[in-house]
């Protein structure tokens, strides 16, 4: 079966050579790229298709590995971390620095969350008034 015009590589291409007419980017149709500006601050790209991805980027190889079945076929790029599955429709990539960056916040332990407790001595305590003058 030839490729369509432009040739389709990574999950379009996969599902176009297996002949079922169905894409696996379709369960997953948002391509987000993550990177960090000059201000430190996290900067997100959402595209809806690969093709923008592989204008900017070179490809050097389909993912083949991924537990996430749906990545399967997903291009890999050079310079970019990634494929990996962001909920149930976005294929995520981000750069070195923003993957270790990210994995080291993921794995610092968590502050354990404290219980303030409420006396129960106030709370039982009946109000009495005052006794009166006189």
């Amino acid at each position: 079966m030839p490729l369509p015009e432009g040739g389709l590589d990574g999950l379009a291409g996969a599902a176009h050579r297996r002949g079922n007419g169905a894409t696996t980017a379709m369960a997953k149709n948002t391509w987000r790229i993550v990177t960090r500006g000059t201000d430190g601050e996290l900067l997100i790209r959402d595209f809806d298709s690969p093709e923008p991805l592989l204008k900017t980027h070179v490809q050097v190889g389909i993912d083949d590995c991924s537990t996430d079945l749906e990545l399967r076929g997903a291009p890999v790029f050079r310079s970019l971390v990634g494929p990996m599955p962001e909920g149930s429709d976005v294929i995520r990539y981000e750069t070195p620095e923003v993957f270790e960056c990210l994995t080291k916040e993921w794995a610092l332990p968590k502050a354990p969350r404290r219980r303030v407790r409420k006396s129960t001595a106030t709370a039982t305590t009946p109000v009495t008034d005052p006794p009166a003058a006189g």
